[in-house]
């Protein structure tokens, strides 16, 4: 009888996210144990708020969506997590009148400094409820992705409004209002008084592969898409720039 050829197994952490979590991790482990107070910004249904609970900490999801918290709720309780997780309804540019200052082992701030209305003041905000030595993993969008996404697709006009314009916007129309790379992430971070430890592209060939080949051999583009994560130019052309900084 013929066999039927076998996929890949799928890994527990997708290559969309396993930049990401590399960092965390090792940010884990460097607590040796300990259970730590995070906090979620923008957290939504608990993608990293309900597997950081499960691994024995207290998570915090602050989030302006209310049936992404409700979802949230419902997904802690599956998971047996509900008394780890805390889900407060607020947006990002109220975070100061939400968290009690130097509460915070690790701020997870993931999809929201290119939305919001101030930036700088939601990475304030996130530096004073960092505990001294406590860690901020932020996740931004890249500006060079978006140019090179719309340029290959025919739009032109859009990629060339993100190459020139000051926030990394296509026009008017654009659903973010800013984009960054390395260095303007990193400014960001600095400007509030936090120390960059790493840098890394998020997404770096994920949005890029066809379907097929990603199922074909998961762990194969995970490992590919670690491996250019930290390396410019790789790092630099992913769909996000995660920056992961501290409070001295």
């Amino acid at each position: 009888m013929e066999s039927t050829p076998t996929r890949a197994p799928r890994p527990l952490v997708t290559a969309r996210t396993a930049a990401v979590w590399a960092v965390l991790h090792r940010e884990l482990q460097r607590h040796d144990g300990r259970e730590l107070t995070v906090l979620d910004v923008g957290g939504g249904t608990g993608g990293f708020a309900v597997p950081l609970a499960e691994a024995g900490h207290r998570v915090t999801v602050v989030d302006a969506s209310p049936d992404a918290l409700a979802a949230l709720t419902r997904r802690a309780a599956e998971a047996g997590v509900a008394d780890r997780i805390r889900a407060v309804q607020g947006d990002g540019d109220a975070l100061a009148g939400l968290i009690d200052p130097g509460s915070a082992d690790l701020i997870l701030c993931h999809a929201v400094l290119e939305v919001v209305d101030d930036p700088a003041g939601v990475v304030d905000a996130i530096a004073t409820a960092l505990r001294p030595g406590g860690a901020v993993s932020l996740l931004v969008a890249g500006r060079a992705a978006a140019v090179l996404g719309r340029a290959v697709n025919g739009h032109l006009d859009a990629a060339a409004a993100l190459v020139t314009d000051p926030d990394g916007r296509a026009g008017p129309r654009d659903t973010l209002r800013r984009r960054y790379d390395a260095e303007t992430a990193a400014a960001l971070v600095r400007a509030a008084g936090l120390t960059v430890d790493e840098i890394h592209g998020v997404r770096v060939l994920a949005d890029l592969l066809p379907p097929a080949v990603v199922e074909a051999d998961p762990q194969a583009v995970l490992q590919l898409e670690l491996s250019l994560s930290s390396r410019p130019p790789f790092r630099d052309i992913a769909s996000q720039l995660h920056v992961f900084a501290r409070r001295s």
